[in-house]
């Protein structure tokens, strides 16, 4: 699985951070900051919960 995020389309909700910690972060406005592209498969759930969960949809997961 392969991670991709739409910065300007961010609305710093967060949702991503909660779900996620070991895949995303938020810079210091608050915007999501990758931290993998990559995600371990044990983070896969999570990594798919925050996609569909953000509500601008800035989170893109693209397969292998």
């Amino acid at each position: 699985m392969r991670v991709e995020v739409d910065q300007p389309k961010c609305v710093a909700s967060g949702q991503c951070v909660l779900i996620a910690p070991e895949v995303f972060d938020q810079d210091d406005d608050g915007f999501v900051e990758l931290l993998t592209d990559r995600p371990e498969p044990g983070q896969y759930d999570g990594v798919k919960e925050s996609a569909v969960v953000c509500p601008a949809a800035a989170i893109r997961l693209a397969e292998d």
